[in-house]
């Protein structure tokens, strides 16, 4: 038996301005993408922001339902979206933004799951690491690749 230590490697920005004009682009279209959440039940709006390997930004939020859980989040809104209507084109990162009490959350909120699993999936498809923005009122998190947070990806692609 060996013992193995997984590290994660991550950046964290205390504000907007730090980001690079493009980080910063896709963290604000991730907060405007809130306001097409539909979330009655938890109160928990979250909206996403997918830009696309010719710049191109495509947002989703996410979508509750009575029929739980008929539901989706808003990562998976947006990158479906971009993948059904843009197949031609790989992603390349994804910044996510969540408002609670009509108030962007204090911290970063983090993709469930099934989301990472989802993201995993696009990034292998695409051939290219991709980076994921986490962004917060208090602070801004910024990983380099999905694998970051979700270790040991389960794949068949390979």
């Amino acid at each position: 038996m060996t013992k193995n230590v997984l590290e994660i490697e991550y950046e964290r920005y205390e504000s907007l301005n730090e980001l690079s004009v493009e980080d910063r682009e896709l963290a604000e279209a991730a907060v405007k993408a809130v306001s097409g959440a539909y979330a009655p039940y938890s109160k928990f709006n979250v909206g996403a922001a997918v830009r696309l390997s010719d710049g191109q930004i495509i947002t989703g939020a996410n979508q509750e339902n009575a029929a739980y859980p008929s539901g989706l989040c808003a990562e998976r809104t947006a990158m479906f979206y971009a993948n059904a209507n843009n197949p031609d084109k790989s992603m390349v990162s994804i910044a996510i933004a969540a408002v609670k009490d009509g108030q962007l959350c204090g911290r970063p909120a983090t993709p469930c799951g099934q989301c990472r699993q989802v993201m995993a999936e696009y990034q292998k498809v695409s051939g290219r690491k991709w980076t994921i923005l986490l962004y917060g009122k208090k602070k801004i998190i910024k990983l380099s690749q999905v694998d970051d947070i979700l270790p040991f990806i389960f794949t068949n692609l390979d």
